[in-house]
């Protein structure tokens, strides 16, 4: 993490037993293809090199090349899904100061579009506000893939489903996490709304058997 908001993992974690070691976040962004081949992209990383993440964030993100060796074109989504509206999530977004991806709805839920304050709001929201796909609460968003309202990280955070993985955003931000759902993490808006959010969507995720597709995890992937 830049220095502009890096803390010993000890104050990241409250009560973890973690290590002060250096923390590596990864950014992690899905694509999705349909049997009807339609495409949803779930987050659009940290955007360019004068993104809302460049305080912070090592800019620019790869999003369009790894779009590109999937053999995707940004015209070709049509449905991007923001778990939530940090820089990190949200502005690859935009680029070149234009929606990065013209022919998609954009998946908000209401509770962030109110709090979306600054850069983001500037840089990111705005311009894609001719495309908002505006939910409150869960909701199927195109066929097979739905939202879930997890509340804590941000007052709108979601989650996304489509069949057996849940792309998880930042409702768990690091594996001491999935041990402990309790375990708060010192970014989180309301901290006690993210542990409620985290603890019971993980003790159903483990139920059903799960796969997360995590947001900043070293290997994205693993089932629960």
């Amino acid at each position: 993490m830049g220095a502009a908001i890096r803390r010993p993992l000890s104050e990241m974690f409250a009560g973890s037993g973690l290590p002060d070691d250096p923390w590596v976040l990864h950014f992690h962004c899905f694509l999705i293809r349909d049997a009807a081949d339609r495409l949803t992209l779930v987050d659009t990383g940290i955007g360019g090199t004068d993104s809302p993440a460049s305080t912070w964030a090592p800019v620019p993100g790869t999003l369009a090349g790894e779009l590109a060796a999937a053999g995707v074109a940004p015209a070709d989504i049509g449905t991007v899904i923001l778990t939530h509206l940090h820089s990190d999530h949200a502005s690859g977004a935009v680029a070149g100061g234009r929606p990065a991806f013209e022919n998609a709805r954009y998946v908000v839920q209401k509770a962030d579009l109110d709090a979306a304050r600054g850069p983001v709001l500037d840089d990111v929201v705005t311009v894609i506000k001719g495309q908002l796909h505006v939910v409150e609460g869960d909701a199927e968003v195109t066929p097979g893939v739905r939202v879930r309202h997890t509340p804590g990280h941000t007052p709108g955070h979601q989650i996304a489903r489509a069949g057996e993985l849940a792309m998880t955003g930042d409702l768990v931000l690091h594996p001491v996490q999935l041990d402990d759902p309790t375990v708060p993490y010192v970014y989180d808006d309301d901290q006690d709304a993210a542990v409620r959010s985290r603890t019971e969507v993980l003790a159903a995720l483990r139920a059903e058997r799960a796969i997360l597709a995590t947001g900043h995890f070293s290997e994205p992937f693993l089932r629960l």
